[in-house]
């Protein structure tokens, strides 16, 4: 897990929760189902089963592989559009490269992030390089949809690439904890990622037996998902393990325990995502690739789209005609 990382933590601004900070209950703690998405690659949907009212502004997050592919499997997505939110992609291992009907994209790889808010609507694809897809490799990453408030639904389309090196690197008060803040921001420390719905986004390394209490914002959600490892949160110490997501009832600080052991990680810590957001607490209309506010408005992105209002796909790919049911990208 490539990720970026420091040799020595203890070097890095160290963050802890108050003394008397509320630590906030463990009110659910669900196992992501798997699956396949795009043309056949593996994910686990980290969200599945959990009410929107603890999601809110998140949509979805799958989390895809971690898999090891051989010479000739390395998998993508086919072109698709979107409408009304953002993709968040973050590359943990492996190389995956953007376009978009707009002419926006890139390549980013371990450790990187592409921020892609779709607005008012594009066609887009992500597929791995061809080098990629000779060779084989490890290819481990996420992607999240955070939601737009109705009045940011029909904004131009943009691109943020956040390279590994951008991120904010924080520690514990041991140093035994690793924390990326990706966007956001932690104690007084912002990431590089510009929201338009505030929220945070932090991948925590954990060294067996580590524990972190984070400040948090009393109104923003708190969700913490397993990408590897065992451990254990809340002041509770509810047991999780890879694949698992854990919800956070009110409070203001996050607690989060890495077992002494950590048995089926490879990297031998506890590797978890922690997010928050400010709810947007507006109707959500969810139709594949399509988040809106209502009935009508998923009908007409249908419409717009079918009508290539969203844009066509550059003709130097010669690829087929993207589907409206695509979720992933």
């Amino acid at each position: 897990m490539p990720a970026v990382t420091v040799e020595n933590p203890l070097t890095l601004p160290r963050v802890a929760a108050p003394a008397d900070a509320l630590s906030r209950p463990v009110l659910a703690v669900t196992t992501a189902p798997s699956g396949f998405e795009g043309e056949g690659f593996p994910v686990r949907r980290a969200f599945a089963g959990i009410n929107y009212q603890y999601l809110d502004p998140f949509i979805m997050m799958d989390q895809m592989g971690e898999v090891d592919y051989a010479p000739g499997e390395p998998k993508g997505t086919p072109w698709h559009p979107h409408r009304g939110f953002e993709t968040v992609t973050y590359l943990i291992d492996g190389t995956f490269v953007h376009q978009d009907s707009n002419g926006g994209g890139g390549t980013i790889r371990n450790g990187d992030t592409q921020w892609m808010t779709a607005g008012s609507g594009l066609l887009h694809i992500e597929a791995p390089p061809e080098s990629l897809v000779m060779s084989g490799g490890l290819f481990h990453g996420l992607q999240l949809w955070v939601n737009l408030p109705a009045s940011d639904k029909m904004m131009a389309p943009r691109y943020q690439d956040i390279r590994g090196g951008q991120v904010q690197l924080l520690t514990s008060p041991d140093g035994g904890a690793l924390l990326r803040v990706i966007a956001g921001e932690l104690n007084g420390h912002e990431g590089p990622g510009i929201t338009h719905t505030p929220i945070t986004m932090i991948h925590a390394t954990l060294r067996p037996g580590a524990q972190i209490d984070l400040p948090w914002r009393k109104d923003f959600n708190g969700l913490a998902y397993v990408l590897a490892g065992r451990g254990a949160v809340g002041t509770e110490r509810r047991p999780v393990r890879m694949g698992q997501t854990a919800v956070f009832g009110d409070g203001d600080s996050l607690t989060v325990w890495a077992d002494d052991t950590q048995n089926g990680s490879h990297t031998g810590d506890l590797e978890i995502v922690l997010l928050g957001g400010r709810p947007i607490r507006e109707p959500m209309a969810h139709y594949g690739p399509f988040v809106m506010n209502s009935q009508a408005e998923l009908r007409q992105a249908v419409e717009d789209f079918q009508a290539g209002r969203l844009g066509s796909i550059p003709a130097v790919h010669g690829l087929g005609e993207p589907g409206v049911g695509e979720t992933q990208g």
